[in-house]
């Protein structure tokens, strides 16, 4: 049985991530077809598994496991990180599609950082 989660008003990582997915959809629609199995397929998975193991460590039962996916979540940062830039210099993207994924991106990096230094510091459940 699917429980929604509990909504919130707060910025959060995965609500921020979440946007960055979208604005990453956004700017992969531009790509060339050619690209549609290579950079766009990357691009897009790596934005989506930023929010998915956001979502996912923060059902798990512990901040340890927490933590782990967080982890995860950062390096699917980086690794969207390089794949933005690729497209940006291959001029796949307009420069506003980039100033906004860019900021998105730098945004959802800060907080998934410090609530994952919180969480591994803390030592226990978020």
């Amino acid at each position: 049985m699917f429980v929604p989660c509990r909504p919130t008003n707060d910025s959060q990582p995965g609500d921020d991530s979440y946007e960055l997915v979208l604005a990453v959809y956004d700017a992969t629609d531009a790509f060339p077809k050619n690209e549609l199995y290579g950079l766009t397929s990357q691009t897009r998975r790596a934005a989506f598994s930023i929010v998915a193991n956001i979502a996912e460590g923060s059902a798990k039962r512990g901040g340890r496991e927490f933590a782990r996916y967080l982890d995860i979540a950062l390096g699917s940062l980086t690794e969207l990180e390089v794949a933005l830039r690729l497209a940006r210099d291959r001029e796949y993207m307009t420069p506003e599609h980039w100033a906004k994924v860019e900021g998105l991106c730098n945004h959802a990096g800060i907080l998934t950082w410090r609530l994952y230094r919180a969480v591994r510091n803390r030592g226990q459940d978020p």
